[in-house]
């Protein structure tokens, strides 16, 4: 019996988050270790397809950089980065689309699927979905990436439509360019301007590490709530650097287009997004105004 009312009290508990964001979007940001992982992708999966069952309206943001090189490497090919972008030649960009929209995509739908949710691919390839334009650099014009792009817009209406479907949207960073050419875009910038156009409650990034953390070899100074002038100073002091600045740049981005909140949590932490939307506490490192 005290089992029992336990589990009512965790039910109970849950009811103004349930009310707070009842048909509203939660953009998340998954990768590294949480699309590695065969034991975390699907508990993050599973807890995806709770959120949308209980009537919120979740989007799915993947990359996949590291398969990318793997698929590279096995062909005798070397991967080549230049601030942070992967040069991306005709050779590559039919690789990013094979490893990106054929294999991850395609096997988070099926993990969906298989949680007894429904589940579509979307990106630049298969529909209008996310447009852009090349990436260049106005300080080194000569700077050519080749394929690599930036992002422009997105398709709101077509993810609200799939939602009120109940259609989980999986979006792989690949958009359509000028003249319909396809462009390997960055991940982490397609979440902030899908939440942005959307206007989401939230904006997730699962991560490797719990969140912002004054010393990245200690958990326990992990910062949990910061301002957007206080990661601009973390920035400028070297707490914030590597893979958790565009994290970090994306949140403050949102924020700044019409997203109501930012997070950074572990992906690694078992059912971390329901901890971080359905508890007063959250976890990880919830960026804001």
């Amino acid at each position: 019996m005290l089992n029992a009312l336990e589990k009512a009290k965790v039910f109970l508990e849950a009811l103004p988050y349930l009310k707070a964001y009842d048909r509203r979007f939660v953009v998340i940001k998954i990768g590294g270790s949480t699309m590695t992982d065969q034991k975390i992708l699907p508990a993050v999966v599973r807890d995806v397809v709770y959120l949308e069952q209980v009537g919120i309206w979740p989007i799915l943001v993947h990359g996949g950089g590291p398969r990318i090189t793997e698929e590279m490497e096995r062909r005798g090919m070397q991967a080549t980065f230049v601030k942070g972008r992967r040069v991306t030649d005709e050779a590559t960009l039919e690789i990013a689309q094979k490893i990106l929209i054929d294999e991850i995509s395609a096997n988070v739908v099926r993990l969906i699927e298989a949680e007894g949710g429904k589940a579509i691919s979307l990106n630049g390839r298969g529909s209008g979905y996310l447009r852009c334009h090349k990436k260049v650099f106005p300080d080194d014009p000569a700077m050519d990436l080749g394929y690599v792009g930036e992002i422009d817009s997105t398709d709101p209406e077509l993810a609200h439509r799939m939602l009120l479907g109940g259609i989980i949207p999986v979006v792989a960073p690949i958009a359509r360019g000028p003249e319909k050419h396809l462009y390997n875009v960055n991940a982490d910038s397609v979440a902030w301007k899908i939440a942005s156009e959307l206007k989401a409650e939230k904006l997730i990034y699962l991560s490797n590490v719990p969140g912002i953390l004054r010393d990245k070899n200690k958990p326990e100074t992990l910062i949990s709530s910061a301002t957007l002038a206080e990661c601009d100073e973390l920035m400028n002091t070297n707490v914030i650097v590597g893979g958790m600045i565009p994290k970090i740049e994306a949140c403050m981005l949102a924020l700044q287009n019409g997203v109501r909140k930012t997070h950074v949590i572990s992906g690694l932490q078992e059912h971390s997004l329901l901890l971080e939307i359905f508890t007063p506490e959250g976890i990880g490192t919830e960026i804001r105004m």
